[in-house]
């Protein structure tokens, strides 16, 4: 992390109390985590320069169980979207799920006959702007009607007051879906469906699901189902959505730092060149 976004995150963090004076960087807890979540090493491999293996571990632990990635994706969120000129809570969602194989030392797996893999499904629900909202994980034998009502309840807890349409895709498509989800929340489910089989079409408003997974399938750590707990995928995925959200948030004092830093270079060259005799 650059000192921006542990500026960001440490804002939000809740560290435990009680106990011997703490004396670990916590700074190198969270960059040890998203170590071996960007590599998908183990635990035991991680760099000698990050603490001991036991204490990243339990810190991660703490992390997850404080549901303190979810905290502060919320946060962030927020933030991004007033940055961008939005409103801080979004009015439209688009869910979808994506299925990944598990190993052996998984949990809870199951066979998803359309794609064809053993694992588990992640559900995604995210705004317009492709901004995680919540993430659930299920074994993959759950249909994508079961597994987005798990989604919206989640979504339902947060108190999104502005949400009022829901985007999905075929997976999703038929009348009691849409019945299920207008009287349980007053949301309005509308699956969008192709118009051609075989051809590929950008879908309106359903590709910034799409780029989304996207961006989560760049950490190795998420490559695969290596959890016994779904709860930990969750977390891994909201530490990954954390970290992009406060990437976001800095882009704008980086990029104005490097101009900063090119136009002075380029005055105190031609003070330079200024001073030298003609």
């Amino acid at each position: 992390m650059s000192d921006e976004q542990w500026k960001l995150i440490a804002l939000h963090l809740v560290l435990p109390t009680g106990g011997a004076p703490k004396t670990t960087d916590v700074r190198e807890v969270i960059n040890a985590i998203l170590y071996q979540l960007r590599t998908g090493c183990q635990w035991a491999l991680l760099p000698h320069d990050f603490p001991p293996e036991g204490t990243v571990r339990r810190y991660s632990r703490y992390f997850k169980e404080t549901g303190q990635w979810e905290t502060i994706n919320d946060a962030m969120r927020r933030a991004v979207r007033v940055q961008a000129g939005r409103d801080p809570e979004p009015s439209l969602a688009i869910i979808d799920s994506q299925s990944v194989k598990g190993t052996r030392n998984s949990g809870e797996v199951g066979y998803d006959a359309g794609k064809k893999i053993k694992g588990i499904k992640r559900h995604f629900l995210v705004d317009a702007m492709g901004l995680l909202i919540c993430i659930v994980v299920h074994a993959a034998n759950i249909q994508e009607r079961a597994g987005a009502k798990l989604v919206l309840q989640k979504a339902a807890n947060k108190g999104l007051s502005r949400l009022q349409k829901i985007l999905a895709d075929d997976g999703y498509s038929g009348q009691p879906m849409v019945d299920y989800v207008r009287s349980q929340y007053s949301w309005e489910f509308e699956s969008v469906k192709r118009t051609e089989l075989h051809k590929f079409e950008v879908m309106p408003r359903r590709w910034v699901v799409e780029r989304t997974i996207g961006w989560m399938n760049n950490w190795r750590g998420l490559s695969k189902h290596y959890d016994c707990d779904s709860s930990t995928s969750e977390a891994k995925v909201l530490l990954a959505s954390v970290y992009y959200l406060s990437k976001r948030l800095t882009r704008q004092q980086e990029e104005k730092e490097k101009i900063d830093h090119v136009l002075d270079e380029r005055l105190r060259q031609l003070g330079k060149k200024t001073t030298q005799p003609s």
